[in-house]
């Protein structure tokens, strides 16, 4: 049986530039001084490697406190931006027809609960389905902590699973994790950026993927 995995921010729900412009004001109220389009660049990164890409472009020494600060300015912005979030096209469609086919799939979030719970309640999400987020695994993306805790919540083998992220830190953990890797174009990353690191199969966004499903095997009752 196959299942599948779903990253959240830039996939199932559109919400990867409020992401980037919360970062950003955080960012100003500790004066660190970086465009934009950089930080859209490390949406998806565990907080760690997002701060030692920080001090790699700035050369801000970034200890404990200033982490932690960053981390409670973006999830204190992010609040005043999440009335602008939806669900991106075709998303709660791809999740009820899942659901129908009795495929087991979760989400697994670099974000931590008090960030994605908002956004999690705009999806049609049944009881039961396994929500793994940053606060329950040691290390977050791309590393592939965050897809095995999810399998192993659906109880289907990694290699059984199928990833499904906008960005390509969810497809580097996919690769690590052993479980194949489907991108969608809904995140801001390229098409060919999402198949170098490992996607399958490139997507326009949930809505496309419902249509293609047959693609990476999951189809229909005959």
């Amino acid at each position: 049986m196959t299942g599948l995995l779903f990253d959240l921010d830039g996939t199932l729900i559109d919400s990867v530039y409020q992401h980037v412009v919360a970062w950003r004001d955080a960012l100003d109220d500790e004066g660190i001084d970086i465009p934009v389009w950089t930080i859209h660049r490390k949406i998806g990164m565990s907080g760690g490697l997002f701060a030692r890409a920080l001090l790699r472009e700035t050369g801000v020494p970034l200890g404990p406190e200033v982490v932690a600060r960053l981390a409670a300015g973006h999830q204190e912005a992010f609040a005043r931006y999440a009335a602008t979030v939806r669900p991106l096209p075709g998303t709660n469609d791809l999740l009820h027809h899942i659901t129908e086919l009795r495929v087991p799939w979760a989400i697994a979030t670099s974000g931590r609960m008090a960030t994605a719970g908002p956004t999690l309640g705009l999806l049609d999400i049944p009881e039961g389905t396994p929500i793994i987020t940053r606060d329950l695994v040691a290390r977050a993306k791309p590393d592939p902590h965050l897809f095995l805790a999810a399998a192993e919540a659906l109880s289907v083998p990694i290699e059984d699973c199928i990833v499904v992220g906008d960005s390509v830190w969810d497809l580097l953990a996919a690769r690590r994790a052993r479980a194949l890797g489907v991108g969608v174009l809904s995140g801001g990353y390229g098409r060919e950026e999402l198949e170098r690191a490992g996607a399958f199969r490139v997507y326009e966004d949930p809505g496309d993927l419902l249509l293609h499903l047959d693609e990476i095997g999951i189809r229909d009752p005959d």
